[in-house]
């Protein structure tokens, strides 16, 4: 039975008890500096917490050992060399890498083309932690999964478990990891100056074996000689594909009932001499959307004679009765072209197509004309704006005839932003012929934001009439406005003595607010001067008027 040397008991289960003399629970550190870099702390026996290198060398002597350099000395002068600064290996070779090329052999199963592979790898070795890395260099359209075959860490290179160290490589040599074996055959500038520079005689570096079944497809297989037929479209396709000659043009259509002029899109394509034609469709036009009028073919331009009286819907031209097809040559800008029985008149071109001319035909003239719509037999329905039902606003009712589902007209934002809050008053009296009305009296709003008008009525007491609103806020057109040219009454039209008509109702403006004025001077170029002169009689006399009596009677006192 073990027995517990510090109290003398048995090392039993509540025999031990903690140590009371102990002043020190900190964790113990992992890691010392040693000229300014951390390096591991070397273990320590675990009782007065000493390395645990020799009991008997005190600390002085360890280092006096560490630090000393055997050197042989011959004669009198022995000189010593100083020792050398520590420096550690993560320090020293930071970021110092050797690279090696190599290959590995692997075999192939089950295929008559290839019985092995040769798949070359590029080897790295890290310094700093002697730690390996083995890529494989991607080959494009390959279908093997290359890239990184062993991630960075340190390999064994025997059964014993001994790690691989750069003094253990070298060119011409082999070496096994993980059940297979690389071939080391060449090294870069770098590695090589390294090794060499550690004493380490490279062996004569090796070449990369070429893969047979690589080398096999490289060879130029022979060629089939085809006809000069199939050479000549598979080169067409090659230069040619994918460019298309566009020419805009006008399809004369009027001949026939209710024909007319409709705008088109002709496109050549150059790799197979075809011709697709495109129509332009407009909104409301009545015509069915169909987006090509003529599907992508070739057109004939001359056929045998012998097939000219049959027609085409009884019977198809076959490619031995045509003679010669369309080409750009036929197609010229400002010229009309027959197809198929209908003209079309090119207008224009784009810059692809005028620069095909330039280089390919430079004898043919590109003259664009402007297309000819004087002529054209407008069939569209005009459309006719129904009468005004006296519903709504004019512009509302207007938007209704427009389109299916009404938008609420435009607004000018401007003067909505400029003008709010901005409102001319007047004083009305209704010039009516029924004596009831005498007495009614009415303030007359109008708004400088959207032109509207609002009416509202004074109550008078035994009147037996309610006072109120009398017109909401709308737009009061002038007597003798139509709904074609509609005219509206504006801050010109209300002056002292005014009479406005609204709607059946004539008003006769009595007076207004001194707003008025100085608002009409502001904008004295757009209102009359007969506007302004009676507002200005309406305030400036009076004023003067009282100023006067004020003077004389200051004079007579």
């Amino acid at each position: 039975m073990s027995v517990n040397t510090g109290h003398g008991l048995p090392f039993l289960p509540g025999n031990t008890f903690r140590d009371l003399t102990k002043s020190a629970f900190h964790r113990a550190q992992t890691l010392d500096y040693k000229n300014g870099y951390a390096v591991p702390r070397r273990p320590t026996c675990g009782i007065g917490q000493e390395p645990l290198v020799s009991l008997n060398i005190s600390h002085s002597e360890q280092n006096q050992l560490i630090s000393d350099i055997t050197n042989l000395t011959y004669g009198a002068d022995t000189s010593r060399h100083p020792p050398l600064n520590f420096i550690p290996a993560h320090a020293a070779y930071d970021k110092k890498v050797l690279r090696f090329y190599g290959y590995f052999h692997q075999e192939v199963l089950h295929s008559p083309d290839e019985s092995f592979r040769i798949r070359p790898v590029i080897i790295y070795y890290y310094l700093e932690d002697d730690s390996m890395c083995f890529i494989e260099p991607q080959v494009e359209n390959s279908g093997i999964p290359q890239g990184k075959l062993i991630k960075r860490q340190r390999l064994t290179k025997n059964q014993h478990g001994e790690l691989y160290h750069w003094k253990d490589l070298n060119l011409s040599m082999d070496m096994s990891v993980f059940g297979t074996m690389y071939r080391i055959t060449h090294c870069d500038t770098f590695t090589q100056e390294f090794m060499e520079s550690q004493g380490i005689v490279l062996n004569e570096p090796e070449s990369i074996p070429s893969d047979p079944y690589i080398t096999r497809r490289a060879h130029a297989q022979d060629a089939h000689i085809t006809p000069y037929e199939h050479n000549h479209q598979l080169e067409r396709f090659l230069t040619k594909d994918r460019q298309v000659l566009r020419f805009f043009a006008l399809w004369d259509d009027s001949d026939s009932l209710y024909g007319d002029k409709r705008p088109v899109t002709l496109h050549y394509y150059l790799v197979d001499d075809s011709v697709e034609i495109c129509e332009h469709h407009q909104p409301n036009s009545g015509r069915d959307p169909f987006p090509v009028l003529l599907h992508r073919q070739k057109i004939p331009k001359c056929i045998k004679p012998i097939c000219e009286p049959f027609p085409t819907c009884v019977l198809e031209v076959s490619l031995h009765d045509v003679q010669e097809y369309f080409s750009p040559v036929d197609l010229r800008v400002g010229e009309e072209v027959t197809l198929m029985g209908r003209r079309f008149l090119l207008c224009d071109c784009d810059d692809f197509t005028r620069k095909y001319y330039q280089e390919n035909h430079p004898d043919i003239q590109l003259k664009p004309v402007t297309p000819d719509t004087t002529t054209q037999q407008d069939t569209r329905r005009l459309q006719v704006i129904p009468l005004y039902n006296g519903f709504g606003s004019l512009e509302d009712s207007l938007q209704n005839c427009l389109s299916l589902i009404p938008e609420p007209p435009k607004k000018d934002v401007i003067k909505l932003l400029e003008n709010d809050h901005k409102v001319l008053r007047y004083a009305a009296r209704l010039d009516s012929q029924n004596p009831l009305d005498e007495g009614r009296r009415f303030i007359l709003s109008y708004y400088l934001s959207n032109d509207m008008i609002s009416i509202f009525e004074k109550s008078t007491r035994n009147s037996g009439i309610i006072g109120g609103k009398f017109l909401e806020k709308t737009r009061v057109p002038k007597p003798g406005s139509t709904t074609e040219k509609p005219e509206h009454y504006g801050p010109a039209d209300f002056f002292i003595g005014a009479v406005v008509e609204v709607f059946g109702h004539r008003f006769v403006l009595t007076d207004a607010d001194r707003y008025v004025l100085s608002y009409l001077e502001s904008v004295s170029d757009r209102i009359p001067e007969q506007v302004l002169s009676s507002l200005r009689r309406k305030f400036v006399a009076p004023l003067q008027q009282s100023e006067g009596e004020t003077d004389g009677s200051s004079h007579s006192s």
